[in-house]
């Protein structure tokens, strides 16, 4: 497919594709290089943008159009705050975004565009493709950087738990007996349509406004993360790769644990739970109940997403690996 621009009602239907390439491929973080991550933050943060797609069979490149001021302009990835996912998936990338470079400069001649490239393994193929490939004609810079935490989930529930500290797996235990003396219930739920999503989403935002996260009003309820994660359960419907657990006392939902599947790599998004339950580890509870889930779903590993920042230690006690990626910026000569 030809190298062009589409305005968000012309978008074709990439979407099995590129998620079955996103999750084919070694990414350090699947999920996000798949359309439910990227096309939600593009449905949520900027929809206005135009996107910029070439595909093969086995390979997708995928960029979003960025214009500050008319005399300067990014190709981006899709999604460009966190920089999770990879725009340039498959063996074939590096060559097609190659290929594409004089429809590239010719779309936005005479100023050609900065290209901002995410989700590169340092060291990794990516990188070296990237160097071979473009450095003749691209200075290259190093624009951010982050760690990726991940559990395995070999020999299932009893497998990973092993792989936990001692004293972390006391601690749960305790929590755990102490759960079921407080008749505390799990609901499981995976949406397979956009009603049940929004019915669904509907219960998540009214127990993240009991939260501290809703009441300090930093977390899904606010402006862009609510529509954020709406669209991304919705779109994981399609699929039926959502995977959402409620807590519950007395038939009242007290907490959620939100995240989906890509393959068999689970990647969390989201809990939270109510603030009137903040000494009964419903959090920690919630963790070892996806876990269990996972496992009987033949999951082999469990995304947590970034392991460094404020309130990302607790990831450490629930993961065993680090992934490092970076961000690159790539300059014309």
């Amino acid at each position: 497919m030809d190298f062009k621009l589409y305005s968000q009602n012309s978008l074709p239907a990439h979407h099995a594709p590129w998620n079955k390439i996103a999750i084919s491929t070694n990414q350090a973080d699947p999920f996000c290089s798949t359309p439910a991550w990227q096309m939600a933050f593009h449905d949520a943060f900027g929809p206005e943008r135009r996107l910029l797609i070439k595909s093969s069979s086995n390979s997708l490149v995928a960029f979003a159009e960025h214009s500050p001021s008319p005399e300067e302009v990014y190709l981006t990835p899709i999604e460009v705050h966190w920089c999770f996912g990879c725009p340039l998936l498959g063996k074939d990338a590096v060559n097609l975004l190659a290929e594409a470079l004089p429809k590239i400069e010719k779309l936005y001649a005479p100023t050609f565009p900065k290209i901002l490239i995410s989700g590169i393994c340092p060291g990794g193929v990516l990188s070296q493709r990237l160097i071979q490939t473009l450095a003749p004609h691209f200075d290259i810079y190093l624009y951010s950087s982050s760690v990726q935490g991940a559990a395995s989930l070999k020999d299932g529930v009893d497998g990973y738990l092993s792989r936990r500290s001692g004293n972390h797996r006391k601690k749960l235990k305790k929590q755990i007996r102490r759960a079921a003396e407080m008749e505390i219930q799990y609901e499981r739920v995976s949406p397979t349509s956009i009603e049940e999503s929004e019915a669904v989403y509907s219960r998540i935002i009214q127990v993240e406004l009991a939260s501290w996260k809703g009441v300090d009003k930093c977390g899904m309820a606010e402006p862009g993360s609510k529509e954020f994660y709406d669209s991304m359960l919705k779109r994981l419907s399609m699929s039926g790769d959502g995977r959402i657990i409620f807590a519950q006392h007395e038939d009242k939902d007290i907490g959620f644990i939100f995240g989906g599947l890509a393959g068999r790599i689970y990647r969390g998004q989201q809990f939270s739970y109510d603030e009137k339950w903040k000494d009964y580890s419903i959090g920690n509870l919630m963790q070892v109940e996806q876990i269990k889930w996972l496992c009987e779903d033949g999951a082999k590993r469990y995304d947590m997403g970034p392991v460094s920042g404020p309130k990302m230690g607790y990831k450490t006690h629930w993961t065993e690996k680090q992934s490092h990626i970076q961000t690159w910026l790539l300059v014309r000569r």
